[in-house]
């Protein structure tokens, strides 16, 4: 038993090495279920709103719904309405209730409100449920992002944080090969694929249920809200595992932490830390955010419409085309996360927002030009995101690791549901529109307002960032109830 407890004036005072026993423990299979049964999330989230972008010919020719592209942009920005309040209010939660009753919670919201997305029957019942949608998978990205951080140890938490934000292109890869099938009208009516294509992530949702029982709480939120003894059991099992499977755990002496426990965190405390005394890591989180929210959302949510619209590729066969994308952004932060790790945190954010951006402008204007075919633009997205995928995965990275483990998970919804407020919401809406127009040009000028995003987040990184590879998350950010 490591950890020790005290009374002080102001309440019980937790002296312990569980943050720095958590860090030194060698990679074992405990991680990988933790990789897996947390990942998997992403994965969920890559196929509802693959899922989306592929179906959105097949809900325009819908003799139910018969959406415009218009509608369809409205559809996705209420999708990303739902993900900033759920965010939000999950987030909330997750600081003051923990982390493991939330992941149940809000699964069980997306699970019911994606199964009740396939029998919407008008354009505002569909919304209605993709906001639900939405607030229950805002919702996950607090939860798990922040017990991601917590439980992985400090050497390889880039390149994991990376690679569990990646595999949202795995659900994407399976969302366009499942719409491959189901809106091919050889297999289903018009109107009967898109609806089961909705069904597929709800039935995915029940077997991660069953993924995550056996996950336990995080012992350093347990620690700093006054159980310790917990914290002690899950960490010394967590060790007894370890050693099971035949690792060397090294005996030597650990950094302590001394903390105050407390319940809750106010909220006045929460503003005096964003925005007076962390002001400046607040501003490079939200423009880190911010920009990544606008280039991804507005550019995948309407790529279906692209392929329809000025390449003329059928709806059914749009799936062909989000493959190849998906395997582009797959790889990338696979490829290049562990650099996050050992060139550091500063230089490889700064590279990839700029690649992201300085690429997307090139390829703008040979679109803009109508030198590319759907082919050609499609190796061309495969190129940008091959970059962009990692450096939209190191803004969430950026954001769960720079602030204080007591408002971590609110921190995390909290830039989640600016950054997407501001650049996740406008983007389909507005690139709808602009594809409505059917100016190529037009859309050009959406690309470069993009692209300008990311190369203003690159300066910032480089200039404002924290260099946070391979440090203990409490060294990275004092806990507020640390005490000397």
């Amino acid at each position: 038993m490591t950890t020790r407890a005290k009374l002080a004036a102001d309440g019980p005072v937790i002296e312990t090495d569980i943050p720095a026993r958590l860090d030194r423990l060698p990679w074992a299979r405990f991680h990988t279920l933790v990789v897996v049964a947390l990942g998997i999330t992403w994965i969920l989230d890559g196929l509802e709103v693959t899922l989306a972008g592929t179906v959105a010919g097949a809900l325009k020719s819908s003799p139910t719904l018969q959406f415009s592209n218009a509608d369809v942009g409205l559809a996705g920005s209420a999708y990303l309405a739902g993900a900033v309040l759920g965010a939000l209010f999950f987030g909330w939660l997750t600081d003051r209730l923990g982390r493991k009753k939330l992941f149940f919670i809000t699964l069980a919201v997306y699970l019911v409100a994606t199964a009740a997305t396939a029998f919407s029957w008008n354009l505002w019942s569909f919304m209605v449920f993709r906001f639900l949608t939405g607030a229950g998978i805002g919702g996950e990205y607090a939860a798990i992002n922040s017990t991601i951080q917590e439980l992985i140890p400090a050497r390889v938490r880039g390149w994991t944080d990376l690679v569990i934000n990646g595999s949202f292109w795995i659900g994407a890869a399976l969302g366009a090969f499942g719409a491959i099938i189901l809106l091919d009208p050889a297999w289903f009516a018009p109107d009967h694929g898109w609806r089961l294509a909705f069904l597929i992530g709800a039935l995915l949702a029940l077997f991660i249920f069953l993924m995550r029982m056996w996950l336990p709480e995080s012992p350093r939120w347990l620690m700093t809200h006054g159980r310790a003894a917990e914290a002690e059991a899950i960490v010394a099992g967590i060790e007894r595992r370890v050693r099971a499977e035949g690792h060397v755990i090294p005996d030597t002496p650990l950094a302590r932490v001394r903390l105050v426990a407390r319940s809750s965190t106010p909220f006045s405390e929460v503003a005096e830390t964003l925005f007076r005394r962390q002001r400046g890591r607040t501003a490079v989180g939200f423009t880190l955010m911010a920009a990544q929210a606008f280039f991804y959302n507005a550019i995948f949510f309407t790529y279906a419409l692209v392929l329809t619209d000025f390449y003329g590729i059928e709806a059914n066969h749009v799936g062909w085309y989000i493959l190849p994308f998906a395997l582009g952004n797959v790889l990338g932060p696979i490829l290049l996360g562990r650099f996050f790790d050992t060139l550091g945190r500063r230089p490889m954010i700064a590279f990839t927002y700029t690649m992201s951006g300085l690429l997307l402008a090139g390829t703008g204007w040979l679109f803009a030009e109508g030198l590319l075919t759907a082919q050609t633009q499609t190796v061309a997205w495969m190129v940008i995101f091959f970059f962009a995928s990692a450096a939209a995965s190191s803004a969430y990275l950026t954001v769960s690791e720079t602030f204080p483990l007591e408002l971590r998970a609110l921190a995390i919804a909290f830039f989640y549901a600016v950054g997407t407020g501001i650049g996740g919401i406008i983007g389909p809406w507005a690139f709808g529109q602009l594809i409505e127009s059917g100016s190529r040009w037009s859309l050009f000028g959406g690309y470069m307002f993009g692209a300008v995003l990311m190369l203003i987040a690159a300066v910032v990184m480089w200039r404002f960032g924290i260099a946070a590879e391979r440090r203990s998350l409490e060294d990275v950010a004092r806990p507020l109830s640390a005490v000397d």
